[in-house]
């Protein structure tokens, strides 16, 4: 990448710098995802499984709509979203450019809005108000360096 093409993708993330995946992610997990992704996506966002929650964007160059298994904890009015796979990954970019997504979490649908990156220690609070010392020990031991914050409504009954 130039460093004009960096400075331009800094511009379009609001100057936030590239966070990419840990190595533990792109050995283990890159390899996987195509194959164990479709199978959590049956059960994230239904009750009872909190392991997943469903993101739903719109492409940012398609405009197709897309759904995404992403592992989502909400504190308060606040959703917090593990970068897994960095902050540049198609989702990620998607849900910036649009503003927003939907999500569906525990059976539950909401609006998320005023998308944001927090490093892992300036969500620090919110993280241990959101996910439960297993799930913060799984995100060290994966390498999470940042969360994707996001402000949320629950949507209307349809």
């Amino acid at each position: 990448m130039t460093i004009t093409s960096q400075r331009a993708a800094h511009r379009a993330h609001g100057d936030v710098p590239p966070v990419p995946p840990s190595l533990v992610v792109r050995i283990a997990m890159r390899p996987l995802t195509k194959k164990v992704n479709p199978v959590i996506l049956r059960f994230a966002g239904r009750q009872r499984f909190p392991m997943a929650a469903q993101l739903t964007h719109v492409g940012r160059r398609s405009s197709r709509t897309y759904v995404t298994p992403v592992s989502a904890r909400r504190t308060g009015d606040v959703v917090l979203i593990a970068l897994t796979f960095g902050n540049r990954s198609d989702w990620v970019r998607n849900v910036w450019a649009a503003g927003g997504c939907a999500l569906r979490m525990d059976g539950v649908q909401y609006q998320a809005s005023a998308p944001s990156f927090v490093s892992r220690a300036d969500a620090a609070a919110e993280v241990r108000s959101a996910f439960s010392s297993l799930e913060r020990l799984g995100l060290r031991l994966l390498g999470i360096k940042q969360f994707l914050r996001l402000d949320v409504v629950q949507s209307p009954a349809c």
